[in-house]
């Protein structure tokens, strides 16, 4: 099988058996979906500014705004300056503070091109700055169609749904749990808690997939827990082992 194709059952959005869980619980960034590559990234905000780069220009600027901190999702700044530490503490607590917290980030690199580290934050924004892995969506699905509920929980400070809207992935979801809108950030049990509550479901019946250590924390409300490698944008991150966890095949 190729390394870029989901597993037969989900590419038939489908599998047979019985549910050996009732819910599975998705992390968003580098679980359901990568930010574009960084070069793209800076490419394309430089672009929305009326800049056009060259790729050894634009590698430069992504590279010391990834550096920066100012590329959410990228690499976390190696300093936050004073100004900007409390918007970096609450950065997926509040809106405001996600968006001052990164663009200022990436205002601190030095470049002659005006608005560009607005633009830069305004791409995480919009479905164009995401992809989402490939075996998302059949996962997902064959989830579904097997009967068992599904939520994304999530650490971050904007509104994931239009990027779930345009990948067509919000009729597969049952419940969307965000950290800015209920107040709680992983690995505090009480965001875990909220999921299950959305979904009415146990959490000894509940797995929590992600990609970091705050997603394993839903261990400590019973919940099972698949730790998934963030892969590159496009490649395939294993998300379709949580079939054979929630659901046990039908004997032949």
């Amino acid at each position: 099988m190729s390394d870029t194709a989901p597993p037969p059952a989900a590419r038939e959005d489908r599998i047979d058996g019985q549910r050996r869980l009732d819910a599975v619980l998705f992390d968003f960034h580098g679980t359901l979906a990568m930010t574009v590559d960084p070069v793209a990234w800076v490419t394309a905000a430089a672009a929305a500014c009326g800049t056009e780069l060259d790729r050894g220009r634009a590698t430069v600027l992504a590279d010391r705004i990834a550096t920066a901190g100012g590329l959410p999702g990228v690499a976390k700044p190696v300093r936050v300056p004073p100004h900007l530490a409390e918007a970096w503490a609450d950065r997926d607590l509040y809106e405001h503070a996600h968006e001052q917290a990164y663009t200022g980030l990436a205002a601190t690199v030095a470049t002659d091109i005006a608005g560009l580290a607005e633009a830069v934050y305004a791409r995480i924004l919009v479905p164009e700055g995401w992809q989402p892995y490939p075996d998302a969506r059949p996962t997902m699905a064959a989830l579904r169609a097997a009967g068992v509920k599904i939520g994304v929980v999530s650490n971050i400070g904007f509104d994931i749904r239009p990027l779930l809207d345009a990948w067509e992935l919000t009729g597969l979801c049952d419940a969307v749990v965000l950290s800015y809108e209920v107040g709680c950030i992983k690995p505090d049990q009480k965001i875990f808690l909220r999921a299950c509550g959305m979904l009415a479901v146990d959490p000894e019946r509940t797995l929590m997939i992600g990609d970091t250590a705050a997603d394993a924390g839903a261990v400590s409300i019973g919940c099972s827990a698949l730790i998934v490698p963030a892969a590159s944008a496009g490649r395939p991150n294993g998300l379709h082992r949580a079939l054979s966890l929630a659901i046990a095949p039908l004997p032949a």
